[in-house]
């Protein structure tokens, strides 16, 4: 296996991910955020593409030994975030109409596995996939809805349309870095004192109000121009959020927990401290509540690849509570490269895999281009 693409923050594979995990060093990155290839739903063009197993058990142990490997790779602290959607049973047929992955064309026929259960059963790969892992010695820690308000329509009238997808949480070990402040929610009816909306770019976190056009508090929109004029960045403030800080004086006081007292996340609080002083009170996390379980977010299109995309708030919010800031975040399913995109944002390196050279040089033209994390040449 070859190095595909690789500088200080970005290190592409181009090789099956089994493959290619299998190079990889023990306990070498902080976390894994991956889509892989739902169970029979699209065919990439590419030879050796997981998805079309012959059966939904093939594809479950394909799952499971992928990432048993993943699992080896994460550090002692470390997570998965698994996105998974569902599929239907096709009973007796063998061939069906799929999207092309390089061509988005409909009315390309392929063969497709017979089950054993009748046509129209829904098959539950999600959750077969998260007891195979549990099995395997996972430690399956929440299963999170990820609703989608504008899903794709469908052509169906014996049941409801489906407008959701599951997001597992896997730990390596029964201790692991989870930063829930930086994924925490809005407490009902606002809040006293000071907030930072952890849930906008961070374009929008130092230049405008969450609330649009109505007043911020002088305090937060001080705090925000602050920022600004130091050129902090989001892993400043989640360093804040992972470190912790003393409400007296301007003495940092280093919390006890597990990614908490990272070298690098203790000289990324120091200097957001020094630039802010005071202010750093707003970007604490006082008015919020512990994330649920259920995360509205839209489909987004991306007009570069003819495939789903993951939506970077999704990845947004799993890289920013289960990578440590300065961590390396895996995704052995790279595509367009959207995990990569939030992690460079995020202040995080990053290590893609991915089948297909196309969607390798997709992502190091869009997305990760947008990260400023890489050049335009690519390795052999």
């Amino acid at each position: 296996m070859t190095i595909y693409y690789q500088d200080d923050a970005v290190t592409l594979h181009h090789g099956d991910a089994i493959e290619v995990l299998r190079s990889l060093p023990d306990a070498s990155v902080d976390c894994c955020v991956t889509s892989p290839p739902y169970f029979g739903l699209r065919d990439y063009g590419e030879p050796g593409q997981y998805g079309l197993e012959d059966s939904p058990a093939a594809y479950v142990e394909t799952m499971r030994a992928l990432f048993s490997e993943v699992r080896r790779v994460l550090a002692h602290d470390g997570t998965l975030w698994l996105n998974l959607g569902d599929s239907y049973s096709g009973g007796a047929r063998s061939t069906y109409d799929v999207d092309n992955g390089k061509t988005g064309s409909r009315g390309h026929s392929v063969t497709r596995p017979q089950t054993a259960l009748p046509s129209k059963n829904l098959l539950g790969i999600p959750w077969r996939v998260a007891f195979a892992l549990q099995d395997d010695g996972w430690i399956l820690r929440s299963e999170i809805i990820w609703a989608k308000p504008s899903g794709m329509p469908e052509s169906v009238t014996d049941r409801p349309t489906r407008s959701h997808e599951h997001m597992f949480l896997f730990a390596k070990s029964p201790r692991y870095h989870y930063d829930a402040a930086a994924i925490s929610e809005e407490s009902a009816g606002g809040a006293k004192g000071s907030r930072f909306d952890t849930g906008k770019t961070a374009d929008r976190q130092l230049g405008r109000s969450q609330q649009g056009d109505r007043a911020e508090r002088p305090q937060l929109a001080r705090a925000r121009t602050l920022a600004a004029e130091h050129g902090l960045t989001e892993a400043h403030f989640a360093a804040i959020r992972a470190v912790g800080m003393s409400d007296a004086g301007k003495a940092i006081t280093v919390q006890s927990g597990s990614g908490n007292n990272a070298e690098e996340a203790t000289r990324l609080a120091a200097e957001a401290k020094k630039a802010l002083g005071g202010y750093y009170r707003e970007f604490l996390t006082a008015g919020t509540k512990n994330a649920r379980d259920v995360w509205t977010i839209a489909s987004q299109p991306f007009a570069e690849a003819h495939f789903a995309v993951m939506p970077a708030e999704l990845a947004r919010r799993a890289v920013a509570a289960g990578c440590k800031p300065g961590g390396v975040v895996l995704d052995p399913f790279s595509g367009s490269g959207t995990t990569g995109l939030v992690a460079g944002q995020l202040g995080r390196r990053y290590v893609g895999i991915d089948l297909s050279r196309d969607y390798l040089d997709l992502s190091l033209r869009t997305r990760l281009a947008q990260s400023a994390l890489v050049d335009t040449e690519v390795g052999a």
